[in-house]
């Protein structure tokens, strides 16, 4: 966690509002994410959820439109510039993986040592 928090803040992005943009991202094509999907998502409070897409969006990263079936909900898509910042932190935290994997293999080798030799 301390490294994405790290990797979010040199693109400029606070952890929650990365967050934000994976679950948004991760959203399944063809259904619309609302702020209250994301609030559930993100297990946070609906009114902190409207507050952090705010703040995404006067930042350039999301865009709020009605919902054309139900004009009463507000669905929420990727800005350019969001997919693009995705884009390198996926690509940094994917090395990060890659640099890992040999200590983690070994962590997970001795963890599954020891349960079998129980």
């Amino acid at each position: 966690m301390d490294f994405s928090t790290s990797a979010a803040h040199q693109e400029g992005l606070p952890p929650q509002q990365h967050q934000a943009l994976l679950a948004i991202k991760g959203n399944p094509p063809g259904e619309a994410m609302t702020i209250g999907m994301l609030a559930e998502r993100l297990l946070i409070a609906p009114h902190t959820a409207t507050e952090l897409v705010g703040r995404l969006i006067d930042a350039g990263y999301v865009t709020r439109h009605p919902d054309p079936v139900d004009k009463r909900r507000q669905t929420l898509q990727l800005a350019e510039k969001s997919e693009d910042v995705l884009r390198r932190l996926s690509a940094i935290h994917l090395q990060e993986i890659r640099d890992m994997a040999p200590e983690l293999i070994d962590i997970l080798t001795h963890l599954q040592a020891g349960v079998g030799g129980k």
